[in-house]
Protein backbone atom coordinates (compact mmCIF):
# COMPACT_ATOMS: atom_id res chain seq x y z
CA UNK A 1 0.00 0.00 0.00
CA UNK A 2 1.22 3.34 -1.08
CA UNK A 3 0.72 6.54 0.98
CA UNK A 4 0.99 9.97 0.06
CA UNK A 5 4.15 11.47 2.24
CA UNK A 6 3.84 15.58 2.56
CA UNK A 7 6.87 16.07 5.36
CA UNK A 8 7.17 19.20 6.71
CA UNK A 9 9.33 20.85 9.01
CA UNK A 10 9.81 19.24 12.40
CA UNK A 11 7.86 16.01 11.45
CA UNK A 12 9.69 12.98 11.77
CA UNK A 13 10.07 10.40 8.55
CA UNK A 14 10.13 6.26 9.44
CA UNK A 15 9.98 7.74 13.09
CA UNK A 16 13.80 8.05 13.10
CA UNK A 17 14.58 11.18 11.41
CA UNK A 18 13.47 15.02 11.84
CA UNK A 19 13.16 17.02 9.23
CA UNK A 20 15.16 20.04 9.65
CA UNK A 21 14.97 21.53 5.76
CA UNK A 22 13.45 20.87 2.10
CA UNK A 23 16.17 20.63 -0.38
CA UNK A 24 14.16 20.07 -3.34
CA UNK A 25 11.66 18.25 -5.40
CA UNK A 26 11.20 16.60 -8.84
CA UNK A 27 9.05 14.70 -10.83
CA UNK A 28 9.75 11.66 -8.84
CA UNK A 29 11.48 12.57 -5.34
CA UNK A 30 11.74 14.87 -2.63
CA UNK A 31 14.82 15.34 -0.88
CA UNK A 32 15.16 16.64 3.05
CA UNK A 33 17.60 17.72 5.16
CA UNK A 34 17.05 15.44 8.02
CA UNK A 35 18.83 14.85 11.70
CA UNK A 36 18.77 11.41 13.79
CA UNK A 37 18.49 10.66 16.93
CA UNK A 38 22.11 11.62 17.79
CA UNK A 39 21.71 14.86 16.43
CA UNK A 40 23.94 13.63 12.93
CA UNK A 41 22.98 15.58 9.53
CA UNK A 42 21.71 13.68 6.33
CA UNK A 43 20.37 13.81 3.26
CA UNK A 44 17.45 11.88 2.90
CA UNK A 45 15.34 11.27 -0.54
CA UNK A 46 11.89 9.78 -0.76
CA UNK A 47 10.82 8.32 -3.84
CA UNK A 48 7.39 9.48 -4.81
CA UNK A 49 5.43 5.99 -5.44
CA UNK A 50 2.07 7.90 -5.22
CA UNK A 51 2.77 9.93 -8.23
CA UNK A 52 3.10 7.31 -11.07
CA UNK A 53 1.21 4.57 -12.27
CA UNK A 54 1.53 1.21 -10.11
CA UNK A 55 1.94 -0.95 -13.11
CA UNK A 56 5.54 0.87 -13.27
CA UNK A 57 6.01 2.00 -9.68
CA UNK A 58 8.38 -1.69 -8.94
CA UNK A 59 10.28 -0.98 -12.23
CA UNK A 60 11.34 2.61 -10.31
CA UNK A 61 11.64 1.17 -6.90
CA UNK A 62 14.42 -1.75 -8.16
CA UNK A 63 15.85 1.19 -9.83
CA UNK A 64 15.86 3.51 -6.66
CA UNK A 65 17.73 0.38 -5.07
CA UNK A 66 19.81 0.25 -7.98
CA UNK A 67 20.53 4.43 -6.89
CA UNK A 68 21.36 3.19 -3.26
CA UNK A 69 23.99 0.42 -4.06
CA UNK A 70 25.65 2.92 -6.64
CA UNK A 71 25.98 5.11 -3.90
CA UNK A 72 28.10 2.60 -1.42
CA UNK A 73 31.41 2.30 -4.42
CA UNK A 74 34.02 3.74 -2.63
CA UNK A 75 35.03 6.94 -3.78
CA UNK A 76 35.59 10.48 -2.48
CA UNK A 77 34.05 11.98 -5.40
CA UNK A 78 30.80 9.96 -4.71
CA UNK A 79 27.80 10.68 -2.57
CA UNK A 80 27.76 7.94 -0.45
CA UNK A 81 24.31 5.89 0.56
CA UNK A 82 24.54 5.68 4.12
CA UNK A 83 21.31 3.91 4.69
CA UNK A 84 17.54 2.82 3.33
CA UNK A 85 14.50 2.05 4.07
CA UNK A 86 10.52 2.69 3.30
CA UNK A 87 8.28 5.05 4.71
CA UNK A 88 4.07 4.83 3.58
CA UNK A 89 5.05 2.13 1.10
CA UNK A 90 7.63 4.71 -0.32
CA UNK A 91 11.31 3.69 -0.52
CA UNK A 92 14.02 6.48 1.15
CA UNK A 93 17.59 6.57 0.99
CA UNK A 94 19.96 7.94 3.72
CA UNK A 95 22.74 9.91 2.10
CA UNK A 96 25.80 11.73 3.46
CA UNK A 97 25.26 15.71 3.60
CA UNK A 98 26.79 17.94 1.51
CA UNK A 99 26.52 21.71 3.00
CA UNK A 100 27.95 23.93 0.09
CA UNK A 101 25.30 23.34 -2.57
CA UNK A 102 25.73 22.19 -5.82
CA UNK A 103 28.21 23.64 -8.93
CA UNK A 104 25.12 25.74 -10.39
CA UNK A 105 25.55 27.84 -7.82
CA UNK A 106 29.17 27.84 -7.26
CA UNK A 107 31.31 31.25 -7.41
CA UNK A 108 33.23 32.95 -9.85
CA UNK A 109 36.31 32.13 -7.95
CA UNK A 110 35.83 28.24 -8.50
CA UNK A 111 39.06 26.31 -9.03
CA UNK A 112 37.25 24.82 -12.81
CA UNK A 113 40.31 22.41 -12.87
CA UNK A 114 40.19 21.16 -9.77
CA UNK A 115 36.07 20.51 -10.28
CA UNK A 116 36.80 19.12 -13.33
CA UNK A 117 38.95 16.59 -12.33
CA UNK A 118 37.18 15.22 -9.42
CA UNK A 119 33.91 15.11 -11.32
CA UNK A 120 36.30 12.95 -14.18
CA UNK A 121 37.49 10.64 -10.82
CA UNK A 122 33.73 9.98 -10.25
CA UNK A 123 32.74 8.86 -13.42
CA UNK A 124 35.55 7.18 -13.64
CA UNK A 125 34.72 5.10 -10.20
CA UNK A 126 31.26 4.84 -11.35
CA UNK A 127 32.56 3.06 -15.31
CA UNK A 128 35.27 0.84 -13.95
CA UNK A 129 31.64 -0.84 -11.72
CA UNK A 130 29.65 -0.47 -14.88
CA UNK A 131 27.77 2.28 -14.03
CA UNK A 132 26.99 5.36 -16.68
CA UNK A 133 25.48 8.24 -14.93
CA UNK A 134 23.64 9.31 -17.68
CA UNK A 135 22.42 12.54 -16.24
CA UNK A 136 25.54 14.71 -15.60
CA UNK A 137 24.95 18.18 -15.65
CA UNK A 138 26.11 21.04 -12.16
CA UNK A 139 22.80 20.37 -10.27
CA UNK A 140 24.04 16.92 -9.98
CA UNK A 141 27.57 17.64 -8.66
CA UNK A 142 27.64 18.92 -4.70
CA UNK A 143 30.39 20.29 -2.79
CA UNK A 144 30.93 18.13 0.19
CA UNK A 145 32.08 20.04 3.83
CA UNK A 146 35.74 19.92 2.76
CA UNK A 147 35.02 20.96 -0.80
CA UNK A 148 35.71 18.08 -2.62
CA UNK A 149 32.89 17.81 -5.74
CA UNK A 150 30.73 14.38 -5.52
CA UNK A 151 28.59 13.27 -7.95
CA UNK A 152 25.20 12.28 -6.81
CA UNK A 153 21.70 11.41 -8.55
CA UNK A 154 23.14 8.31 -10.17
CA UNK A 155 20.09 6.18 -10.05
CA UNK A 156 16.55 6.70 -11.79
CA UNK A 157 17.44 10.59 -13.21
CA UNK A 158 19.16 9.42 -16.13
CA UNK A 159 17.54 6.80 -17.06
CA UNK A 160 15.79 6.51 -20.89
CA UNK A 161 12.40 4.64 -19.28
CA UNK A 162 11.81 7.39 -16.66
CA UNK A 163 12.03 10.41 -19.28
CA UNK A 164 10.04 8.59 -21.34
CA UNK A 165 7.35 8.05 -17.97
CA UNK A 166 7.68 11.70 -17.40
CA UNK A 167 6.28 12.51 -20.78
CA UNK A 168 3.83 10.31 -21.17
CA UNK A 169 2.77 9.97 -17.39
CA UNK A 170 3.33 13.19 -15.95
CA UNK A 171 2.91 15.70 -18.83
CA UNK A 172 5.52 17.65 -17.73
CA UNK A 173 8.37 17.91 -20.67
CA UNK A 174 9.75 21.10 -19.39
CA UNK A 175 11.07 19.72 -16.59
CA UNK A 176 13.54 17.86 -18.72
CA UNK A 177 14.90 20.72 -20.68
CA UNK A 178 17.65 20.75 -18.53
CA UNK A 179 18.54 17.07 -18.85
CA UNK A 180 18.54 17.01 -22.59
CA UNK A 181 21.11 20.18 -22.48
CA UNK A 182 23.66 17.44 -21.69
CA UNK A 183 22.20 14.91 -23.69
CA UNK A 184 24.94 13.28 -26.46
CA UNK A 185 23.11 12.96 -29.84
CA UNK A 186 23.15 8.94 -29.29
CA UNK A 187 21.34 9.40 -26.43
CA UNK A 188 18.00 11.75 -27.49
CA UNK A 189 17.41 9.76 -30.27
CA UNK A 190 18.68 6.28 -29.74
CA UNK A 191 18.36 3.71 -32.64
CA UNK A 192 21.14 1.50 -33.71
CA UNK A 193 23.33 2.80 -31.28
CA UNK A 194 21.38 2.39 -28.58
CA UNK A 195 23.93 1.05 -26.11
CA UNK A 196 24.58 3.54 -23.62
CA UNK A 197 28.60 4.01 -22.77
CA UNK A 198 30.81 5.59 -20.68
CA UNK A 199 31.03 8.11 -23.66
CA UNK A 200 27.63 9.39 -22.58
CA UNK A 201 28.92 11.21 -19.63
CA UNK A 202 31.83 12.24 -21.47
CA UNK A 203 29.89 14.57 -24.06
CA UNK A 204 27.76 15.37 -21.11
CA UNK A 205 30.95 16.81 -18.98
CA UNK A 206 31.62 18.63 -22.00
CA UNK A 207 28.98 20.73 -22.15
CA UNK A 208 28.73 21.17 -18.38
CA UNK A 209 32.30 22.27 -17.82
CA UNK A 210 31.61 24.95 -21.28
CA UNK A 211 28.89 26.41 -19.13
CA UNK A 212 30.55 26.30 -16.13
CA UNK A 213 33.76 28.23 -17.75
CA UNK A 214 31.38 30.79 -20.58
CA UNK A 215 28.36 30.77 -18.56
CA UNK A 216 26.47 29.38 -21.26
CA UNK A 217 25.31 26.16 -23.11
CA UNK A 218 26.96 24.93 -25.72
CA UNK A 219 24.81 24.82 -28.27
CA UNK A 220 22.40 27.87 -27.92
CA UNK A 221 19.60 28.75 -25.64
CA UNK A 222 17.05 26.36 -24.61
CA UNK A 223 13.56 28.01 -23.31
CA UNK A 224 10.97 26.64 -25.05
CA UNK A 225 10.10 23.50 -27.28
CA UNK A 226 11.27 25.64 -30.28
CA UNK A 227 15.00 26.27 -29.03
CA UNK A 228 15.10 22.60 -27.68
CA UNK A 229 14.61 21.52 -31.50
CA UNK A 230 17.42 23.89 -33.02
CA UNK A 231 19.90 23.22 -29.95
CA UNK A 232 19.52 19.12 -30.39
CA UNK A 233 20.27 19.60 -34.15
CA UNK A 234 23.23 21.83 -33.83
CA UNK A 235 24.75 18.87 -31.07
CA UNK A 236 24.17 16.53 -33.47
CA UNK A 237 25.87 18.46 -36.37
CA UNK A 238 28.58 19.47 -33.90
CA UNK A 239 27.84 22.92 -34.12
CA UNK A 240 28.94 24.98 -30.97
CA UNK A 241 29.70 28.39 -30.18
CA UNK A 242 33.87 28.30 -29.82
CA UNK A 243 34.78 31.92 -29.55
CA UNK A 244 32.40 32.35 -26.44
CA UNK A 245 34.83 29.36 -24.50
CA UNK A 246 38.29 31.53 -26.30
CA UNK A 247 36.95 34.25 -24.28
CA UNK A 248 36.45 32.73 -21.48
CA UNK A 249 38.90 32.23 -17.97
CA UNK A 250 40.73 28.65 -19.30
CA UNK A 251 39.54 28.79 -22.96
CA UNK A 252 42.72 28.17 -24.66
CA UNK A 253 44.06 25.49 -22.16
CA UNK A 254 40.04 23.63 -22.51
CA UNK A 255 39.41 24.06 -26.12
CA UNK A 256 41.41 20.62 -26.70
CA UNK A 257 39.13 19.12 -23.83
CA UNK A 258 35.77 20.55 -25.03
CA UNK A 259 36.76 19.69 -28.84
CA UNK A 260 37.39 16.17 -27.65
CA UNK A 261 34.08 15.84 -25.56
CA UNK A 262 31.19 17.54 -28.04
CA UNK A 263 32.59 15.27 -30.90
CA UNK A 264 28.61 14.25 -32.15
CA UNK A 265 29.85 10.79 -33.34
CA UNK A 266 30.40 8.89 -29.92
CA UNK A 267 32.98 6.72 -31.96
CA UNK A 268 35.07 9.98 -32.38
CA UNK A 269 34.81 11.27 -28.90
CA UNK A 270 37.04 10.85 -26.35
CA UNK A 271 36.48 7.30 -25.54
CA UNK A 272 37.66 7.03 -21.62
CA UNK A 273 37.61 9.22 -18.38
CA UNK A 274 41.57 8.67 -18.48
CA UNK A 275 41.87 10.51 -21.85
CA UNK A 276 39.78 13.74 -20.92
CA UNK A 277 42.36 13.36 -17.83
CA UNK A 278 45.25 13.37 -20.01
CA UNK A 279 43.81 16.78 -21.89
CA UNK A 280 42.53 18.38 -19.02
CA UNK A 281 44.59 21.46 -17.05
CA UNK A 282 46.67 20.26 -13.84
CA UNK A 283 45.12 20.93 -10.79
CA UNK A 284 46.34 20.22 -7.34
CA UNK A 285 44.96 16.79 -7.39
CA UNK A 286 47.33 13.90 -6.19
CA UNK A 287 45.96 11.46 -9.16
CA UNK A 288 48.36 9.61 -11.95
CA UNK A 289 46.80 8.86 -15.06
CA UNK A 290 47.81 5.30 -16.30
CA UNK A 291 49.90 4.98 -19.64
CA UNK A 292 50.05 1.89 -20.48
CA UNK A 293 47.18 -0.59 -21.48
CA UNK A 294 46.52 -3.43 -18.09
CA UNK A 295 47.64 -6.06 -19.14
CA UNK A 296 46.45 -10.01 -19.70
CA UNK A 297 44.51 -12.12 -17.52
CA UNK A 298 46.89 -13.65 -15.26
CA UNK A 299 47.73 -17.19 -15.56
CA UNK A 300 47.37 -18.25 -12.20
CA UNK A 301 43.57 -17.45 -11.64
CA UNK A 302 41.25 -20.36 -11.32
CA UNK A 303 38.37 -18.96 -13.73
CA UNK A 304 36.53 -15.65 -14.32
CA UNK A 305 33.02 -14.34 -13.35
CA UNK A 306 30.51 -12.42 -15.34
CA UNK A 307 28.81 -9.70 -13.25
CA UNK A 308 25.92 -8.12 -14.01
CA UNK A 309 26.79 -4.53 -12.96
CA UNK A 310 23.90 -2.51 -14.35
CA UNK A 311 20.71 -4.23 -15.70
CA UNK A 312 17.39 -5.72 -14.86
CA UNK A 313 19.54 -8.90 -13.37
CA UNK A 314 21.76 -6.48 -11.39
CA UNK A 315 23.94 -8.41 -8.95
CA UNK A 316 23.67 -11.52 -10.99
CA UNK A 317 26.85 -13.74 -11.95
CA UNK A 318 27.70 -16.23 -14.42
CA UNK A 319 30.67 -18.28 -14.26
CA UNK A 320 32.10 -18.14 -17.53
CA UNK A 321 34.76 -20.96 -16.59
CA UNK A 322 32.41 -23.42 -15.56
CA UNK A 323 29.80 -22.90 -18.24
CA UNK A 324 32.67 -22.85 -20.70
CA UNK A 325 33.63 -26.32 -19.54
CA UNK A 326 30.27 -27.76 -20.04
CA UNK A 327 29.71 -26.30 -23.41
CA UNK A 328 33.18 -26.81 -25.25
CA UNK A 329 34.18 -23.60 -24.55
CA UNK A 330 32.02 -21.93 -26.78
CA UNK A 331 29.01 -19.96 -24.62
CA UNK A 332 26.14 -17.60 -26.95
CA UNK A 333 24.94 -14.74 -24.77
CA UNK A 334 21.47 -12.57 -25.95
CA UNK A 335 17.91 -11.45 -25.06
CA UNK A 336 15.77 -14.28 -22.79
CA UNK A 337 13.82 -15.37 -25.83
CA UNK A 338 11.67 -18.79 -26.31
CA UNK A 339 12.91 -18.75 -29.98
CA UNK A 340 16.56 -19.02 -29.27
CA UNK A 341 18.83 -21.65 -27.13
CA UNK A 342 21.49 -18.87 -25.45
CA UNK A 343 24.10 -20.55 -23.12
CA UNK A 344 23.62 -17.01 -21.72
CA UNK A 345 20.07 -15.82 -21.35
CA UNK A 346 19.60 -11.98 -20.52
CA UNK A 347 16.65 -11.16 -19.02
CA UNK A 348 15.17 -7.51 -20.80
CA UNK A 349 11.87 -6.76 -20.10
CA UNK A 350 11.98 -2.88 -20.19
CA UNK A 351 13.69 -2.28 -23.07
CA UNK A 352 14.57 -3.96 -26.31
CA UNK A 353 18.45 -3.18 -27.34
CA UNK A 354 19.56 -6.84 -27.02
CA UNK A 355 19.50 -9.08 -29.82
CA UNK A 356 18.45 -12.35 -29.19
CA UNK A 357 21.85 -13.93 -31.25
CA UNK A 358 23.69 -10.75 -29.24
CA UNK A 359 27.31 -12.40 -28.83
CA UNK A 360 29.18 -15.17 -28.30
CA UNK A 361 32.49 -15.86 -25.90
CA UNK A 362 35.17 -18.60 -27.35
CA UNK A 363 38.01 -20.21 -25.15
CA UNK A 364 41.49 -19.75 -26.73
CA UNK A 365 42.83 -23.69 -25.37
CA UNK A 366 46.30 -22.20 -26.01
CA UNK A 367 46.29 -19.09 -23.80
CA UNK A 368 43.28 -20.36 -21.68
CA UNK A 369 41.98 -16.61 -22.68
CA UNK A 370 38.66 -15.92 -23.47
CA UNK A 371 37.33 -13.45 -26.60
CA UNK A 372 34.28 -12.02 -27.57
CA UNK A 373 32.54 -11.97 -30.57
CA UNK A 374 30.00 -9.27 -31.79
CA UNK A 375 26.98 -11.36 -33.07
CA UNK A 376 26.93 -15.27 -33.37
CA UNK A 377 26.61 -17.79 -36.05
CA UNK A 378 23.59 -18.19 -37.84
CA UNK A 379 23.00 -20.38 -40.92
CA UNK A 380 20.18 -18.29 -42.27
CA UNK A 381 22.33 -15.73 -42.61
CA UNK A 382 24.68 -15.23 -45.79
CA UNK A 383 28.35 -15.43 -44.74
CA UNK A 384 27.29 -18.00 -42.03
CA UNK A 385 27.35 -14.83 -39.17
CA UNK A 386 24.83 -12.72 -38.18
CA UNK A 387 26.08 -9.64 -35.87
CA UNK A 388 23.69 -7.89 -33.25
CA UNK A 389 21.60 -5.24 -33.91
CA UNK A 390 23.44 -2.46 -31.40
CA UNK A 391 26.86 -3.35 -30.88
CA UNK A 392 28.66 -5.48 -28.29
CA UNK A 393 31.24 -3.24 -26.84
CA UNK A 394 34.39 -3.74 -24.24
CA UNK A 395 34.77 -0.63 -22.20
CA UNK A 396 33.31 1.44 -24.96
CA UNK A 397 35.43 0.06 -27.63
CA UNK A 398 33.20 -1.59 -30.21
CA UNK A 399 34.05 -5.37 -30.61
CA UNK A 400 33.90 -6.93 -34.31
CA UNK A 401 32.72 -10.35 -34.94
CA UNK A 402 36.88 -11.22 -35.51
CA UNK A 403 36.74 -11.11 -31.55
CA UNK A 404 38.50 -9.26 -28.81
CA UNK A 405 40.72 -10.44 -25.69
CA UNK A 406 38.99 -9.86 -22.43
CA UNK A 407 40.79 -9.13 -19.65
CA UNK A 408 40.02 -8.80 -15.63
CA UNK A 409 37.68 -5.36 -14.85
CA UNK A 410 36.74 -5.16 -18.23
CA UNK A 411 33.08 -3.76 -18.87
CA UNK A 412 30.95 -5.13 -21.27
CA UNK A 413 28.21 -3.69 -23.11
CA UNK A 414 25.26 -4.98 -24.41
CA UNK A 415 21.82 -2.87 -24.77
CA UNK A 416 21.29 -1.31 -21.22
CA UNK A 417 23.38 -4.26 -19.63
CA UNK A 418 26.37 -4.10 -18.41
CA UNK A 419 28.75 -7.14 -16.93
CA UNK A 420 32.02 -6.79 -15.34
CA UNK A 421 34.89 -9.51 -15.75
CA UNK A 422 36.01 -10.21 -12.63
CA UNK A 423 38.57 -13.75 -11.60
CA UNK A 424 37.86 -15.80 -8.88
Amino acid sequence: MVERCDFSIGQRIDNRYTVTKSLGEGAFGMVFKVSDTSGRTYALKVLKLWEVHPEIRQQLADRFEMEYQTGQIDSPYLVHSVGHGFVGGNPYILMEFCPNGDLSHAPSNTDWNLVGQQVLLGLKALHQCGKVHRDLKPENVLIKQDGTAALTDFGISGDRNKRMTERNLLGKPQQIFGTYAYMPPEQVNPHRDATVLPTTDIFSFGVMMYQLLTGSLPFGSLNDENELVLYLKAGKEGRWNRSALTMSRYGTMYMPVIEGCLQPDFRKRLQSVDEVLRLLPKADLHYAVPQQEPMHIPQNIRGLLLRVMQGEEYGKTYDLTSIGAQTGGLVTMGRRDASVRNTLPIVEQNSSYISRKHCTFELDAPSRQWFIRDGQWDQSTPGGWKTSLNGTYVNAKEVSPNGYFIQVGDIISIGDTKLRVEAY
